[in-house]
């Protein structure tokens, strides 16, 4: 053991400062808060975005357009993917509970098959929807493209 390697026990040196608390603290009178205004108050919480008062930015600047809440998000599934699919696990009838179990879409998820990349094994690809481009390649590679 030696001086340098000496320290307090573990829960002797509380850290925390205590605030408010008399004068003769340091810490006593405004504890710490400074002087009036909004931040010296109980209860203070400052709202999300707020500036100081000057007018926001999520005001200020001009909304324009519209978003649909009904707008369906399509999860996107490229022929090279299926070809992967295909050659790793010898799938000859590719569905959507098949691209499920693989990691490629998640349970609730709507598919569409696009036509990126190469498709020569012959399958059965059943989705929700498909690009032109898609199905003419699975067909061309001898497969059939169903819609679910």
């Amino acid at each position: 053991m030696k001086l340098n390697s000496l320290k307090p026990a573990e829960g002797s040196i509380k850290s925390d400062k205590r605030i408010g608390r008399g004068q003769g603290s340091g810490r006593g009178g405004t504890s710490t808060r400074g002087h009036k205004g909004a931040k010296s108050r109980s209860g203070y919480s400052r709202k999300l975005g707020f500036e100081g008062g000057q007018m926001p930015l999520y005001r200020r600047v001009p909304k324009f357009g519209f978003k649909s809440p009904n707008r369906v998000e399509a999860k996107p599934i490229n022929l090279d993917a299926l070809q992967k699919l295909a050659d790793e696990k010898k799938i000859t009838a590719i569905t959507v509970e098949v691209l499920v179990d693989n990691g490629l879409a998640a349970k609730g998820d709507v598919v569409k098959v696009l036509g990126r990349g190469e498709l020569s094994a012959k399958v059965e690809v059943s989705a929700h929807a498909f690009s032109k481009s898609a199905i003419e390649a699975i067909e061309k590679a001898g497969g059939k493209a169903t819609t679910v």
